[in-house]
């Protein structure tokens, strides 16, 4: 009996010890369990990390394959950048050799258009110059005749006898005298007629308009022509060429002159005035006046309202071409048809001349 009890007892320890084990076991088992559902986990995480990753991957290689097309396509188009730029610039190189021939070409159009200038000039001078002759006949036929009048005299006190040479003296002083005014007269004529200069310097209006009145003076007289001349007390001096500003006021005294020729009164009328900085001519006659509409149009070359055979067209636009050297305007004034013209030119002062330049 003890020992079944003792058995039992046995018995009974190792299923105790059993069931303790199988309690450690189970519980180890619950671990093992929590540990593999935490690895679990734990590579679902990894396998969602790594299949972001890999779209991530995926998308950055599509774009990387996306940059590489571009960058080939950028490279093309640089390439045929490269080949246009290098035809642009033989083209470049094409355009600039033409603009240098071009450029070589309208310097010498110009050179010949300034020859051809000069020699419109000239040619309206000696046209102008043709004109005067009758009045400048009659201004060398004075003192000629005045000069065979006081040799005359002295000869006729030497074959007298009378040797009195204070009168001999004196005749052949007023000789001499009218020997300079005709040398005055001819001198002027021969500066008038000559080529003008390119030169520029200080010049007296009021100095210019009396020679150009000195010109024309004799014809004036013989046509009756009464002539009012108003000078500025100022005494204005332009920077500019003497005898081409002379020029220009031979030929508008010359228009005035042809245009008062049938007028009932015959009136030329010159004032020079200074108003600022510039000096205002203004030359006015109690003409026909200029028909309406052409009031530019006068300026143009052979452009004349005068009968044929008696203008050339050249005077305006001479004058108007020497005023535009000159930095200066002319411009008519507007006055109705019958009550004459009116001709205003305008001209910088030296001052403001040379301060312009």
């Amino acid at each position: 009996m003890r020992e079944q009890v003792s058995l039992l007892k046995q018995r009974v320890a190792k299923a105790e010890e059993r069931r303790r084990a199988l309690i450690h076991i189970m519980t180890d088992l619950a671990q093992l369990n929590r540990k593999l559902s935490d690895h679990r986990k734990a590579t679902l995480h990894v396998l969602v990390d790594y299949e972001s990753d890999r779209r991530r991957l995926a998308r950055q290689t599509e774009r990387l394959h996306s940059s590489r097309r571009a960058l080939l396509h950028i490279l093309q188009d640089s390439h045929q950048s490269n080949l246009r730029l290098e035809r642009s610039r033989k083209a470049m190189i094409h355009i600039m050799d033409d603009l240098r021939e071009t450029t070589d070409e309208m310097q010498r159009r110009e050179q010949e258009l300034r020859e051809k200038q000069e020699q419109l000039v000239q040619a309206g001078k000696l046209a102008t110059l043709g004109e005067l002759t009758t009045g400048v006949a009659h201004e060398l036929n004075n003192p000629l005749n005045n000069i065979g009048l006081f040799v005359g005299n002295a000869i006729d006190l030497i074959e007298l006898g009378t040797a009195d040479p204070d009168r001999i003296r004196g005749e052949l002083t007023n000789a001499m005298q009218q020997v300079r005014k005709a040398s005055e007269i001819i001198s002027h004529l021969r500066t008038f007629g000559r080529a003008a200069p390119v030169s520029r310097e200080p010049v007296a209006i009021n100095e210019v308009i009396q020679r150009a009145l000195s010109l024309l003076h004799e014809q004036i007289r013989l046509r009756q022509i009464d002539l009012q001349v108003k000078l500025s007390p100022s005494d204005p001096v332009v920077i500019g060429n003497a005898i081409q500003l002379e020029q220009v006021f031979v030929n508008l005294l010359t228009n005035a002159r042809d245009a008062v020729a049938g007028s009932s009164r015959r009136l030329i009328y010159i004032e020079c005035v200074t108003k600022g900085e510039i000096v205002e001519l203004t030359f006015s006659d109690t003409g026909p006046g200029i028909p309406e509409g052409l009031e530019q149009r006068i300026f143009d070359p052979f452009f004349t309202t005068k009968e044929v055979g008696q203008g050339t067209g050249l005077g305006l636009s001479i004058t108007y071409g020497i005023l535009n050297e000159h930095k200066g305007t002319i411009a008519v004034a507007k006055r109705r048809q019958g009550h004459g013209s009116t001709f205003v030119i305008q001209l910088p002062l030296a001052g403001q001349m040379s301060g312009e330049e």
